[in-house]
Order: structure tokens, then C-alpha cells, then sequence
């Protein structure tokens, strides 16, 4: 069984922040995946290096859209976008010199998804929905 099981009260109720959700749960599955096959650890590098521009990506269209509504949590919801990108950059560092385990990403992915998600996100959501 996945750390990594999408579960549909992850979703935000907003189609392009839901679908890429989706798509960063599947991601983060697929490091699982090769982690718990022995897959070496250069597949494991590179699925992780597709998870954090993913990622980045990812944030960049929440920030977007949240200025576009005006969200007014806005400066607090980026500063923890700046932490998380930068914590799973020490991660990719930390993983390719060995320094930081499989399981240490694996967890701080699982966290970082579950409670990003469901707390932080929500609330952007239910934002936006009054915008329209």
C-alpha cells in the first residue's frame, strides 16, 4: 500500500489546483514505487527532481491565481510555498549526497502533501469560490 493514496477529501473543490493535486500525489507515488522496488538511486533522483519541478510549477499557479483574486492570505501561503520549495531542494540535495534517507523524503512528502492540502489549500479554495 502507497503513502500516496489519492483520496477524494484531498479535494479543494477548484479544478486545475484539484488536478494538480492529483498529479503530485501520482508523482510522489511513483518515488515510493522505485524506493520500495530497489530501483536505483539515480531513477530515484530523477523521479524526484520530476516531483520538485512539478512542484514548482505547481505553486506557481496557486500564487497566480490567488493574486488574481486578491486572496488576502496571500504573503503568508507564498512564504510557505518559499519553505516547502526550499526544504524539498535540501531534500534532492541531501538524498543525491546521501545524507537524507529515502524514508526521510518519503515522509516529509507524505506530511507536506496531506497537511499542505488539506488545511493550507482548502482555504484558497473556499476563496475563490467566492469570487465567482
Amino acid at each position: 500500500m502507497s503513502l500516496f493514496q489519492w483520496r477524494d477529501d484531498y479535494l479543494v473543490g477548484n479544478s486545475i489546483i484539484d488536478g494538480q493535486h492529483k498529479r503530485l500525489f501520482q508523482l510522489a507515488d511513483k518515488f515510493d514505487v522505485a524506493m520500495r522496488q530497489g530501483k536505483a538511486t539515480a531513477t530515484m533522483q530523477a523521479t524526484l527532481s520530476e516531483l520538485i519541478d512539478y512542484t514548482k510549477g505547481h505553486f506557481a499557479t496557486e500564487e497566480r491565481l490567488m493574486q488574481q483574486s486578491k486572496y488576502p492570505d496571500y504573503p503568508r501561503h507564498k512564504q510557505e510555498h518559499d519553505r516547502l520549495t526550499a526544504k524539498v531542494v535540501e531534500f534532492q540535495a541531501n538524498f543525491a549526497d546521501r545524507k537524507a534517507t529515502t524514508s526521510d523524503v518519503l515522509l516529509f512528502l507524505r506530511d507536506w502533501l496531506t497537511h499542505h492540502i488539506g488545511q493550507t489549500d482548502t482555504k484558497i479554495a473556499a476563496h475563490l469560490k467566492t469570487q465567482h
